[in-house]
């Protein structure tokens, strides 16, 4: 058993047994930047002109705006947030210097510790070499001159398949200290949340214009650590997303380079502290491209089939009546705003429940058309016409199976750590699980970073149906795990929920700052 396993247990329990360093304080005045910094690197502005509308049959690949789009409506920032709410942080937010921007992605504590590269190779719009994408200038860093995309195909070895065969990646870096000033030891957990958040935004976007991203998550990460001027022990390389270029060409004949990028982030805290369980379970996880698993290996690792008294059959989702690129402009967390006195439709949750259901990561390791990772369970509060109890939802059937009467709110505030939010007011508080455990001994501890991958990407479905829809929305990672393994009877089954993700409608008129016309 690898020491994932243990931080799977600590994070599993840690409602109860607090994980070390339990007297942590964040040193907010020495907190970290916002995003990489590299002073002397040329910034090449990205075009803000809007995308071409989706068309009626799929494109060949993608182009410059296409990409830029992409970027700018996943980690670009898009508008100021500075709305009334419960959330802690809202007496900091009006002073400039702390004001949190609207993305189309979610992030754990909104710290978007993702780092997005670009090795550009012969054939797109850009002079070979690897850029840096900067979410507050929309714009390329330009780190390293001359074609690197031979060292990416060499790290991804040859069992990849098609994406060893690609001129243009996006590799995927987390700077743990970005997130790791505030949550410590916990923040391994968020951050490989938050690469699959972002990676299913892709994959939403993307899907508009026919394209597919597809993630490959083992690879020899050193190497890669190497290009990207990662310190090994600071920065993890999560993953690397091969696109498909218009017009692109095959990869020529030049090998690998060896090459490193010539411009470096420059930390801003005076003081980096580092946590040894951090330490531990990025040593663990980090991944050879030798160690890929073999295509059906998860599939021991499925989901349960769903459990629970009589089924409730649930109504056909509707189709959204917002399109993904508007949700995800719109996308927003409901920090205390849930408003019980207005029901959600069962439609509208029975879209929310649909679209999670159908979410996969996508990665090398998932067998195309394999069952799926997750289940879905459902809080319902307040809901027109489904009565208030714990639900386990089968997908096949489209069904939800009763498994606790009567109204959950009071289990749900009991066992959430927080006061930003109030969980009764909620329409219904949707619970993502995965047996953790057995993907770890299916393919290893470099597992731990596809399941918190997958909740993170069903957690992205879920605040863009919300959003599609006009519902609010809400994903929280404090509550006690165990308690809600005893609530829907889950002792036994190795399921673990992860996450909680709460949906309804917000109270009318809010006090919200119009940032389109400042």
């Amino acid at each position: 058993m690898g020491h994932a396993h243990v931080y799977a247990h600590e994070i599993m329990h840690r409602g109860r047994v607090p994980m070390e360093p339990a007297d942590f304080v964040p040193d907010w005045a020495d907190r970290p930047r916002k995003a990489k910094f590299h002073p002397d690197a040329e910034t090449l502005p990205l075009p803000v002109t809007p995308p071409p509308t989706p068309p009626r049959q799929p494109v060949p690949g993608f182009t410059l705006p296409l990409l830029s789009g992409m970027l700018r409506d996943s980690y670009g920032l898009t508008g100021r947030r500075l709305a009334v709410q419960a959330n802690t942080d809202l007496a900091a937010l009006p002073h400039y210097t702390h004001a949190h921007w609207s993305r189309g992605t979610a992030s754990g504590g909104g710290l978007y510790p993702v780092a997005v590269h670009w090795a550009a190779g012969p054939g797109g719009p850009l002079t070979p070499g690897l850029y840096y994408y900067a979410p507050h200038q929309h714009g390329l860093r330009r780190l390293l001159a001359g074609d690197v995309t031979g060292d990416v195909r060499e790290a991804l070895g040859a069992g990849a398949g098609t994406a060893g065969q690609a001129t243009q990646y996006l590799v995927l870096g987390v700077k743990y200290w970005q997130n790791a000033f505030k949550y410590n030891s916990f923040s391994f957990h968020a951050v490989s949340m938050d690469v699959g958040a972002l990676v299913q935004t892709w994959r939403l976007w993307a899907a508009q214009y026919g394209l597919r991203i597809d993630p490959v998550l083992w690879f020899d990460e050193e190497r890669l650590a190497r290009l990207l001027g990662a310190a090994p022990e600071e920065e993890g390389v999560f993953a690397v997303v091969p696109l498909t270029w218009e017009g692109g060409r095959t990869p020529g004949e030049g090998g690998a380079t060896g090459a490193a990028a010539r411009h470096r982030d420059v930390e801003r805290s005076r003081r980096v502290l580092e946590f040894e369980t951090l330490r531990r379970v990025h040593r663990a996880t980090r991944g050879r491209a030798a160690d890929r698993p073999e295509p059906g290996a998860l599939d021991a690792a499925a989901a349960h089939p769903p459990r629970g008294a009589q089924p409730l059959a649930l109504p056909r989702p509707p189709a959204p009546p917002t399109a993904t690129t508007r949700a995800l402009r719109e996308r927003r967390s409901s920090f205390g705003r849930f408003d019980a006195s207005r029901p959600v439709a069962a439609e509208q949750l029975a879209a929310a429940l649909a679209d999670c259901a159908a979410t996969r990561y996508g990665t090398e390791a998932e067998r195309p058309g394999g069952p799926s990772l997750t289940s879905l369970y459902a809080f319902v509060n307040h809901v027109e016409g489904i009565a208030p109890g714990a639900y386990a939802y089968d997908p096949a059937a489209h069904t939800l199976r009763p498994v606790t009467a009567g109204p959950p709110g009071p289990f749900l505030q009991r066992n959430y750590f927080l006061s930003n939010y109030n969980l009764e007011q909620a329409g219904a508080v949707l619970v993502p699980t995965v047996r953790t455990t057995a993907v770890l001994d299916r393919v290893g501890d470099r597992g731990y970073r596809l399941v918190g991958g997958t909740v993170g990407a069903v957690a992205q479905t879920f605040y863009t149906t919300a959003a599609a829809f006009g519902l609010g929305a809400g994903v929280a990672l404090g509550f006690d795990n165990i308690s809600y393994i005893e609530e829907l009877g889950l002792t036994g089954t190795d399921e673990a929920p992860l996450l909680i993700m709460l949906l309804g409608h917000e109270r009318p008129r809010p006090a919200d700052f119009r940032h389109e016309i400042a």
